[in-house]
């Protein structure tokens, strides 16, 4: 009696496990994750190349012509407001000014013997020894010598002020750039190349380049009701340094170009950043990174997406058959995720699992995880 009910047993269970197998052999439908999709929120990062300019950048040329007799700096030297760069040997607008001192005396000596005389004049007439015809003379000879020392004191004035001009000396506080002439160098005003470039660079000017789509997409994510308003609340950005370091000072969008670029069909931006180490030099090459923050966007996994024709594209689950659809992307920081812009809706269920793998056509046996879930199981 036990051995009949041990066979009949094992006759039950193989019963059902064959059943089993079968039921899987004849379905061929296998369990694969997709995600539920939902709108959410992200922040997108783009990159500009950018170049460098100090809040001022000066040439400094000479406003006459000789020979340069000194150079007083050093090619990245700091340097103060009124600090004596280079001397400018001339010999010839020293004698000038001597001359024209003397010229100046001597004016002066002429009109004091005219005032004399005119002081002398007036009694005469006064008493009718000599006629007022006479005292008039004298004091048109007056005003003649008064307009003579006029004269000399401008011509001595300009004499002097190119004297000043052999001393050559920084506008603004700032740092020199390079010193391409040496002692002895002859020199004009009309001289091609500056002697040198200071630049202040307490701040610096990002300028970049960004198209009028992206100029589009970024303004209009941002509440103002006129364009400036929304300038003012672009969010901070960072620079890149050409090291691939970040800067540790972040700074602030200041101003778009009024118009297109008809060329390149991208607008002109500039972005400041605070200089205290005096880091950033102008002349220099970076990478300006804009964040924007999107709202009610949808995300999904870059692992759910593949390239076919130069497009890229992803599986949507219709009745639990897998199809492929294209959808137009932006990565998000981070090398995970993807903002979907167009292909996708809230309602589909994306295959997160068996992509390159199952073909399209395929039927599966969905197991719907969220994001959330997603990133915290890719993140342990």
């Amino acid at each position: 009696m036990t051995k009949v009910i041990v066979i009949l047993v094992a006759g039950i269970f193989l019963t059902a496990c064959g059943g089993n197998v079968n039921e899987q052999v004849a379905s061929g439908v296998e369990k694969y994750k997709v995600l539920a999709l939902e709108k959410t929120s992200a922040t997108l990062i783009t990159s500009y190349p950018a170049s460098l300019e100090g809040v001022k950048d000066i040439d400094i040329r000479p406003k006459i012509d000789g020979y340069i007799d000194e150079v007083l700096v050093d090619e990245g030297q700091e340097v103060s407001e009124g600090q004596l760069l280079f001397r400018i040997f001339n010999p010839q607008y020293s004698q000038d000014m001597k001359g024209l001192k003397a010229a100046v005396e001597t004016a002066k000596s002429a009109v004091e013997a005219a005032e004399l005389q005119v002081t002398k004049t007036k009694p005469l007439v006064e008493k009718g020894i000599i006629s007022a015809f006479e005292l008039q003379n004298v004091e048109i000879a007056l005003e003649a010598r008064k307009s003579d020392l006029a004269n000399a004191e401008a011509r001595y004035s300009n004499a002097v002020t190119n004297v000043g001009y052999t001393q050559i000396k920084s506008p603004v506080n700032g740092v020199v750039g390079t010193l391409p002439f040496r002692l002895g160098s002859y020199v004009n005003s009309a001289t091609s190349q500056p002697l040198t470039q200071v630049s202040d660079i307490s701040v610096i000017h990002a300028y970049f380049s960004i198209g009028e789509k992206q100029q589009l997409d970024l303004m209009t994510s941002i509440e103002g009701n006129t364009f400036q308003e929304k300038i003012e609340k672009l969010p901070p950005v960072n620079l890149i340094l050409s090291n691939g370091m970040q800067y540790e000072h972040s700074g602030k969008i200041k101003s778009f170009s009024g118009q297109v670029n008809k060329q390149t069909g991208a607008f002109r931006v500039r972005a400041d950043f605070e200089n205290p180490e005096k880091l950033l030099r102008s002349g220099a090459s970076a990478t300006i990174q804009i964040p924007q923050k999107l709202q009610n966007v949808i995300v999904i996994p870059q692992r759910s997406t593949f390239e076919m024709q130069d497009k890229r594209m992803t599986y949507v689950l219709e009745d639990n058959i897998v199809k492929a659809v294209p959808i137009i992307t932006r990565p998000v920081p981070g090398g995970q995720l993807f903002v979907v812009d167009e292909g996708l809706a809230e309602s589909d269920l994306v295959l997160i699992e068996g992509v390159g793998i199952l073909p399209e056509g395929a039927e599966i046996e969905p197991e719907v995880v969220k994001l959330s879930e997603f990133l915290k199981e890719e993140n342990k």
